[in-house]
């Protein structure tokens, strides 16, 4: 799935949390991977909004009034011992650094320094990682955006009057493509900001693409344009989406297999996105296994360290690759015995097929005592029949 976002008066935090429910996101499965941050007194609200005219989706994040300011370890400890799925862990992290690193320059402090309302406020980090979580819900796995536009004017914060875009926002903007707004007041926030220069992965006008769903997103304010962002989600048309990957490799041959799967266990809850075995016959007739690992870049070093860790291992070999994919996202199937999510990839002819997910059919027959296949082919009739209206 790819997505796009038209700014078409800026962003902030709560518009990207508006547009994703408007395009289908529920606001309970937002509200899951806030109440999986163990913090109190979070609550999201989502209600109708009109702006000049446009009917959009406003969310509210309601939280306790606190004194507290957080240090960006603090914020990285309450991500990190959360529930939350270890990708939305990574990329909820990479927003708040990226963050924290505009403000230490703007400051002249160290980033462990940084102690301030937009990285430590409840609300910026249920707005976070609601917006990295629910961008993973549609199965979003491209993004693109418009430039960012430049408003003018002041704005007001706890260190009193400051231009717009504020300092730390025109520290976000360096090296993105940017167009003047005639508006006069703060129309970007420092956390939408961090949010887009961290997920937005293609910077321009909206790609081909085949356009399958919209939302919008409404801000607070009241302009003399329309206060909302625009997300519309779709397969792009051009071509298949090609991921840039790294995979890792190494034979073991001294090892006892059983102590394998939890290797594979602890590689997965580590960011990898997929983990295998191959038996393979070694120099002098020793049996052994291949283990290898296909995760994103970044996450090079972390999985070799586990490997060197967790294994007997004396030497990984590590290489670049393009991962062809096609284009997925979830949605639900209603059974007799219960909702099932069901992957749905779309074939470059247009085409769709779909795959009950795993976990949902075991637990519904673990509690049903109903065959794990009358649940898949359940499903699968579902979506079919829903598909077809």
């Amino acid at each position: 799935m790819h997505a796009h976002l038209e700014l078409f008066c800026g962003a902030s935090g709560d518009m990207l949390l508006g547009a994703l429910v408007d395009a289908g996101v529920s606001i309970e499965a937002l509200q899951r991977s806030v109440d999986a941050l163990q913090l109190d007194g979070l609550r999201l609200r989502a209600g109708a909004a009109t702006k000049r005219g446009i009917a959009a989706t406003k969310v509210d994040v309601e939280a306790p009034e606190q004194h507290v300011h957080r240090h960006l370890g603090d914020i990285e400890q309450i991500i990190a011992a959360s529930a939350l799925e270890e990708s939305v862990k990574a990329q909820a992290t990479e927003v708040f650094r990226t963050l924290a690193e505009a403000e230490a320059r703007v400051h002249g402090i160290s980033v462990n320094e940084v102690h301030f309302h937009e990285v430590g406020a409840l609300d910026a980090i249920a707005d976070v990682v609601g917006v990295v979580a629910g961008l993973q819900t549609l199965g979003v796995a491209t993004l693109s955006c418009r430039a960012l536009p430049v408003s003018h004017g002041t704005v007001w914060c706890e260190h009193g009057i400051l231009p717009v875009p504020a300092p730390a926002v025109l520290r976000l903007m360096e090296g993105l493509p940017t167009e003047p707004l005639d508006v006069d007041g703060e129309t970007l926030t420092p956390t939408a900001a961090a949010l887009l220069r961290t997920l937005v992965t293609e910077w321009g006008d909206a790609p081909a693409m085949r356009i399958q769903r919209q939302g919008y997103g409404a801000g607070s304010k009241e302009f003399p344009r329309a206060n909302v962002l625009r997300l519309v989600l779709g397969a792009q048309a051009s071509e298949t989406p090609v991921d840039a990957l790294v995979l890792l490799s190494t034979n073991i041959d001294d090892m006892n297999p059983e102590w394998l799967p939890t290797v594979m266990d602890r590689l997965l809850a580590a960011g990898a996105r997929d983990v295998w075995l191959t038996p393979i016959l070694m120099k002098k007739g020793r049996p052994a296994h291949t283990l290898s690992v296909l995760a994103d870049t970044h996450l090079g070093e972390v999985l070799r360290g586990i490997l060197f860790a967790h294994t007997t291992s004396l030497g990984i070999r590590q290489s670049s690759v393009d991962r062809y994919r096609l284009q997925r996202e979830v949605e639900q199937a209603d059974t007799a015995w219960g909702p099932v999510s069901v992957k749905v990839a779309t074939l470059p002819d247009g085409s769709r097929r779909a795959a009950p997910e795993f976990e949902d059919c075991r637990r519904l027959s673990e509690a049903s005592g109903v065959p794990l296949q009358t649940l898949y082919d359940a499903a699968v009739a579902s979506w079919r029949d829903r598909s077809a209206r």
